[in-house]
C-alpha cells in the first residue's frame, strides 16, 4: 500500500500547474494511481482480517459488492506474493524491510514505512 501511496504522491505532484503543461490524460493516470491505492489499502485490511462485510461498510456497499468489486485486486495480490519477477513488486516480496527504507528515504526519512517493521532472524 505504501509502494501505491508514493506513486500515487509523486504523479499528483507532476501535475500542480506551473506552466500550462497538464493534460487530461495526466489527470487519468493520477486517477488510476488512486484506484490502485484504494485496491491495495482494501487488501491491506482484508490481510489484516477484515470481512468483506467490514469493507463494504466502509464504502457504502453489501459484502457482496465489494468481494465483487475488490476480489480481483485481492487474488492479483496474492498471485504477485508467489512471483518471482525482477520488478518493484517482486522486490518488495523478496527485500520488503530493504523496499520499506528505500520507501522512507523517499518519504523524508522519517521512518513512516519500516518503523514497525523488524528484520526476521533465521
Amino acid at each position: 500500500m505504501s509502494f501505491e501511496a508514493c506513486e500515487l504522491s509523486d504523479l499528483a505532484r507532476a501535475m500542480v500547474p506551473i506552466d500550462g503543461t497538464t493534460t487530461l490524460s495526466d489527470a487519468v493516470e493520477v486517477i488510476a494511481a488512486a484506484r490502485r491505492f484504494l485496491d491495495a489499502a482494501v487488501v491491506a485490511e482484508r490481510a489484516a482480517g477484515a470481512s468483506w462485510q467490514d469493507i463494504g461498510d466502509v464504502l457504502g456497499l453489501s459484502a457482496a459488492e465489494a468481494r465483487e468489486r475488490f476480489g480481483t485486486a485481492e487474488a492479483r495480490f496474492r498471485r504477485q506474493l508467489r512471483s518471482t519477477d525482477d520488478g518493484w513488486r517482486g522486490y518488495l516480496v523478496r527485500e520488503p524491510l530493504e523496499a520499506a527504507e528505500d520507501l522512507d528515504e523517499w518519504a523524508g526519512g522519517a521512518a513512516p514505512v519500516s518503523g514497525g517493521l523488524h528484520p526476521v532472524v533465521e
